[in-house]
């Protein structure tokens, strides 16, 4: 079979000949009970780079003395670009949420052979899932793999954020010490309203690590959780997503995109949340409104935005959130640590095997199959497609 596998770009200065750490800290479970990936071999090391050209997912040498053929490429943007030219006989695609590449209807109608598309990593809407239900297309992630990763980032950037350590940090490097400039718009997270839209892994990790901190912490969900959980955590479900915007300092968002969420916070909802308040999203660009996000950090409706995910990917240039006011963006790499691609390629490892044995897929892992939503697809996503809008991405040439 032939593997199309669609990774970012290697390091400009080449790849790491040494790694700041010799070992990664054993996981053995998720806090849910499931198991790391656990697939038959690995050919790498744990905590290389393994998400980018060179790094292969680690899985040439796997799929080659297996008979099958590795075509590895970071040209997946506009016309003519390789990976569509490669995608025309494939069998699989591998792609990874950081550095999508957008599987459209009409990509898929070019490939006759294709049967599955792997995500390294959690969240497949940069795959036209109706589509891929259509064509019987099975869509399968990584559960799981790098959902602590996110949440830690979430962390980070609430904090960072509140505290205003990006401005800190740029006075030290102009080589200033101007102590009032670096304060001014910095502030204690204690005893603020931080809320969530949803609380699956992601979400209900962010507030357990953000607990500490002494905050209120409220949360939004289709899925209520158990009574147990609200009690240990102290927290406020809310009915809407409205109604917890109102009431919070800070809101995450945490939710899968599909049609229902796209867009969600435009500018009514941004003017139906408190002033000042702050938002981070390591969940999709497309749920909020680019230019409705840039307008109210401009207005002082927000006062700040750190976001991880963008629409399109890669950004282009003169793309608003790259120059609007009090933003802690990143170029989407909350889940690709060293630590989770390690789990991401074991995770894709192990779902070839898998493919390959003719054995079952963790339901765990599943988006669609059979040409219907299953696992974790018919727990996160809804039928129609949140990728009308990849064409734009698809045709993107970046400079």
């Amino acid at each position: 079979m032939k593997i199309l596998c669609v990774l970012y770009d290697d390091p400009k200065t080449g790849m790491p000949k040494s790694y700041a750490l010799d070992k990664l800290p054993k996981i053995d479970k998720y806090p849910d009970g499931m198991t790391l990936p656990s697939p038959k071999g690995r050919d790498f090391n744990e905590g290389e780079l393994l998400g980018c050209v060179s790094g292969e997912l680690g899985l040439r040498k796997f799929l080659e003395s297996n008979g099958h053929q590795l075509v590895v490429t970071s040209d997946k943007d506009g016309d003519g670009c390789r990976a569509d030219k490669e995608l025309v006989d494939s069998d699989i695609v591998i792609s990874q949420p950081f550095f999508p590449y957008y599987l459209t209807r009409e990509k898929m109608e070019t490939a006759p052979n294709l049967k599955m598309a792997i995500t390294a990593g959690i969240g497949s809407d940069h795959v036209d899932l109706q589509a891929a239900m259509d064509r019987k297309v099975d869509v399968v992630e990584v559960t799981y793999c790098n959902s602590r990763s996110v949440a830690e980032h979430i962390v980070m950037m609430i904090v960072s954020m509140v505290r205003d350590y990006h401005t800190q940090y740029a006075i030290v490097n102009n080589g200033g010490w101007d102590i009032a400039d670096a304060v001014q718009r910095s502030y204690d997270v204690e005893g603020m309203h931080i809320g969530t839209v949803a609380a699956g892994r992601i979400g209900l990790d962010a507030l357990r690590k953000m607990k500490p901190f002494d905050v209120h912490l409220h949360y939004f969900d289709r899925h209520r959780l158990p009574d147990t959980v609200e009690k240990e955590l102290n927290l406020t479900f809310h009915e809407s997503v409205e109604s917890m915007v109102e009431v919070c300092d800070v809101v995450t968002i945490n939710c899968p995109l599909h049609p229902e969420t796209e867009h969600l916070f435009d500018e009514k909802m941004i003017n139906k949340m408190k002033k000042g308040a702050y938002i981070v999203n390591t969940a999709r660009g497309k749920i909020c409104d680019k230019d409705a996000i840039a307008a109210a950090l401009k207005s002082g409706q927000l006062s700040g935005y750190a976001g991880d995910v963008w629409f399109p990917q890669p950004a282009p240039n003169d793309h608003p959130w790259r120059t609007m006011p009090h933003h802690g963006m990143t170029p989407h790499t909350s889940g690709t640590s060293l630590s989770a691609q390690t789990r991401y390629a074991d995770g894709v490892r192990e779902i070839l095997e898998c493919f390959f044995d003719k054995k079952e897929i963790r339901n765990q892992y599943l988006i669609v199959q059979n040409g219907e939503l299953a696992g974790m697809g018919a727990h996160s996503y809804s039928k129609g497609t949140a990728t009308d809008g990849s064409e734009e991405a698809a045709k993107y040439k970046k400079k």
